[in-house]
């Protein structure tokens, strides 16, 4: 016998909605590209979102259609988050960090429509325009004041013209709640970038377990601040969060230095923010250089790459803010694990507490994860044997867009190398393939070792990810060169330039005589990992 209960399906829009009518009143405040502070509220959000969906649909954007964004953290990118997914189009949002030959290739791959984009990076979709045959509509998230008076895409269009065009009367349809929602790709590590299609259920569920008391524990108590870009996993479900819950939301816009994050913080009664180490270290070091206090912030959400103790141990100790260590993917959409500490284990204090707070965390309810062997076998949660980290769950990638199914009898296969421990707490110890995260962002070895390779006095090249003080890890290349050739550091550097983002150029460049081999020939990464470990640490 079946219950007898109401259906009703998950769907973004059903999120825009509630707040709309249970927290209208909430205020969402965006530093702006223009550099002023804008202000409005839940219920301004509501209505100019549906006067986008009715100018997504006059602009000929159907269900299913892609709408592509490359813009900042605001309230106009909010805007788009709810306008194109409630519609039953797909959001497909962009990272602007990535080489222009990359995000010419993946707005191809995804063919999106329209490009709607902030005007920082006006010089950058200009700049590839004409390598976008997909994409009918370029929309500039701007008010006609700041319009450029020229510019090199023909039919641009202003993002206030669209709003103030149409009016507020759109009614968010219904649909199948597997429909899919939103599109972010991977960073291409190995290969092409690979597309991540959400749907409207996975990323209601995730909603619902982010802002769980033992992940991100939002409320409509807390003011938050999210540093994470929304062009980045979006940015870690919280935009969808807040809606939920009715929290008061802080955009930052692009300005992410130290200063002018503490100074939001401090005029906006901040007391949640997330975002990646890099950023904390500047946000610290402008602190303690000024001898400031956080008065209203009580926690920060640190992911993206490993947090580092000293990082723990100077919010906590000395600043009375509470870290929550998390681990995600694009996969997971990206919520995998939260570090929040079980009662026995909170009462520990010191260095035992700080061993806790550093491991990546345990799942929420809605996912899963086991370690195996080499052979698929599950692995103990001893918190010292290692294995290949497996997740599966309500928001975890089933097969990729235009790709083969990466699953294993329903598991995916994460990549990582991890302990679990007998409380549930996973840590990673390495990463199965050669990639390299620096700040926060991945970073494809293979791409820098083939254009290394490219040049006419190397023979062989290693690109490996060696601890750095500031990013937590970057690029050195490793190369044997030519017989009778000595290729110098710039030289090498220089050969990077216009190729690559400037930001995956190697740091430095070493000289080998030979680079590790295993028994099928191929490099040995890890030894040259451990070699050269120290390379770009002070005082090494």
């Amino acid at each position: 016998m079946n219950g007898l209960m109401m259906q009703q399906p998950l769907l973004i829009s059903a999120l825009l909605r509630h707040a709309e009518r249970h927290h209208g009143e909430r205020e969402i405040v965006s530093r702006r590209v223009e550099g002023d502070i804008h202000r409005y509220t839940y219920r301004d959000l509501a209505a100019r979102a549906r006067r986008m969906a009715r100018a997504m649909e006059a602009l000929g954007v159907a269900s299913g259609d892609r709408v592509a964004t490359l813009a900042w953290n605001g309230y106009r990118h909010m805007e788009l988050y709810y306008a194109v997914s409630g519609s039953g189009a797909v959001l497909h949002t962009l990272n602007p960090r990535l080489h222009p030959d990359q995000l010419a290739w993946i707005v191809g791959d995804a063919q999106d429509g329209v490009l709607c984009f902030d005007s920082t990076f006006l010089p950058l979709v200009e700049a590839v325009a004409a390598r976008l045959p997909s994409v009918r509509h370029f929309v500039l998230m701007s008010d006609r004041a700041h319009m450029p008076a020229e510019t090199g895409i023909p039919g641009l269009l202003c993002y206030e013209d669209l709003c103030d065009g149409h009016g507020d009367d759109y009614a968010w349809p219904e649909f199948d709640e597997n429909r899919a929602s939103s599109l972010c790709y991977t960073s291409g590590t190995t290969g092409n970038p690979k597309g991540v299609l959400y749907s409207h259920r996975s990323t209601v569920l995730h909603t619902m377990a982010g802002a769980l008391p033992d992940v991100l524990d939002m409320s409509a108590r807390e003011t938050v601040l999210p540093v994470v870009p929304m062009f980045h996993v979006n940015a870690w479900g919280i935009p969808y969060m807040a809606c939920m819950v009715g929290a008061k939301l802080v955009f930052p816009g692009p300005a992410l230095d130290g200063k002018s994050l503490y100074e939001l913080f401090e005029a906006e009664g901040v007391t949640l923010t997330a975002g990646v180490p890099t950023v904390w270290q500047a946000l610290l070091a402008h602190v303690e250089a000024n001898d400031l206090h956080f008065s209203t912030m009580r926690r920060t959400v640190i992911g993206g790459a490993a947090c580092p103790p000293a990082m723990l141990d100077a919010f906590q100790e000395h600043h009375g803010v509470e870290v929550l260590h998390a681990w995600g993917m694009t996969e997971l959409s990206p919520i995998g694990t939260a570090c929040s500490l079980k009662p026995e284990l909170a009462a520990l204090g010191g260095k035992q507490r700080l061993a806790i707070q550093s491991k990546q965390g345990r799942v929420p309810f809605g996912v899963d994860m086991k370690i195996v062997d080499a052979d698929g076998g599950e692995l103990p949660w001893d918190g010292k044997t290692s294995g290949e980290l497996l997740v599966r769950g309500h928001w975890v990638l089933a097969k990729y867009l235009r790709g083969p199914d990466p699953c294993i009898d329903g598991w995916f296969p994460t990549g990582d190398v991890s302990t679990i421990d007998a409380y549930g707490y996973m840590q990673i110890t390495d990463r199965a393939k050669d990639v390299i995260k620096s700040g926060g962002e991945w970073i494809g070895s293979i791409d820098l070792e083939n254009i290394a390779m490219a040049h006419p006095k190397v023979a062989m090249a290693a690109c490996i990810g060696v601890p750095h003080p500031k990013w937590d890890e970057r690029p050195l290349l490793v190369i044997v060169p030519k017989p009778g050739e000595e290729p110098g550091r710039d030289e090498m550097l220089a050969h990077f330039e216009g190729k690559v983002a400037r930001w995956w150029i190697p740091d430095d460049v070493v000289l080998v005589d030979a680079i590790p081999l295993g028994a099928t020939g191929k490099m040995q990464k890890n030894r040259l990992r451990e070699q050269f470990r120290q390379h770009l640490m002070p005082n090494a």
